[in-house]
């Protein structure tokens, strides 16, 4: 083989690998588009098939004015988020991406309740992490896909804090109790937990954590006593949690875009906030 036809045939060979390299990009991938937005833009964009739905930082109900620069989202957000669906028909599905350890119960609670009613599809993505609260959400959603390395779980309830009464004590703090009311001013770091305080938010720890495991037993189809006995506050990492049934499946976004489309027939463009 002369130089020439040498140079022709590395010309061609590369041109094929490019050409390739093009169709798993182009052709594979064109299903997926990420359109950035404000949520009452998907409205308006009539390409929008699928509703991403960012789960980040700490879970409250709402965002103060003043912290828009917090680590945080709000229910009430999200909440109007997924009412938009309503008025954009063309959209087909919803994604959640969940980067959370958790937050207000109450936050929670109110998501996973409106992901129920959803006319459409949910499937969620775990990142980092999606523990207790955003566990509690991520629980709402038809199909949960999770890293391997992901942090999971976290089935349980928490107010705990510091006790600085013996710091006040050592410097010359004197607590004075001006509250009318036996228990109003219970849990007040600038003094001592009575027992009966101690009982009275065990108490009420008790029905949220309850209320958690109910949520993840009918959310996720589990039998109760499996539920139970994870629900100790662990957390797993995403393949164990697979394999006692937290998840579905350990992947990525890919495989979220691939299980829309195999299952339901959705080429994903994902419009997100």
């Amino acid at each position: 083989m002369t130089k020439k036809w040498k140079l022709v045939c590395i010309f061609l060979a590369s041109s094929i690998v490019v050409l390739v390299s093009l169709y798993f990009f182009v052709f594979r991938n064109q299903h997926v588009t990420w359109y950035t937005g404000n949520y009452g833009d998907v409205v308006s964009d009539t390409s929008c098939t699928v509703l991403g739905v960012n789960v980040h930082g700490d879970i409250m109900t709402y965002i103060p004015p003043s912290d828009t620069e917090i680590d945080a989202v709000g229910s009430e957000d999200i909440l109007y988020a997924l009412s938009t669906l309503e008025d954009a028909p063309y959209v087909k599905a919803v994604i959640l991406d969940i980067d959370s350890y958790g937050g207000s119960a109450v936050a929670a609670e109110e998501i996973a309740t409106a992901l129920s009613k959803l006319p459409v599809p949910v499937v969620a993505v775990v990142r980092g992490a999606a523990t207790s609260a955003a566990y509690w959400i991520a629980s709402a959603s038809d199909h949960i896909i999770a890293s391997r390395f992901s942090d999971v779980g976290g089935i349980g309830v928490t107010m705990s804090y510091i006790d600085e009464s013996k710091v006040n004590q050592k410097e010359g703090y004197t607590w004075n109790s001006l509250s009318i009311g036996r228990f109003k001013d219970a849990g007040n770091p600038q003094k001592p937990l009575t027992r009966e305080e101690r009982a009275l938010f065990e108490r009420d720890l008790a029905i949220v954590h309850t209320g958690f495991i109910d949520a993840v037993t009918k959310n996720r189809g589990l039998d109760r006593g499996v539920v139970t006995a994870l629900a100790d506050g662990a957390t797993m990492l995403g393949e164990q949690a697979r394999t006692v049934g937290l998840i579905d499946v350990v992947g990525s976004f890919d495989d979220a875009y691939e299980y829309l489309r195999a299952i339901y027939g959705i080429e994903s463009v994902v419009c997100v906030q």
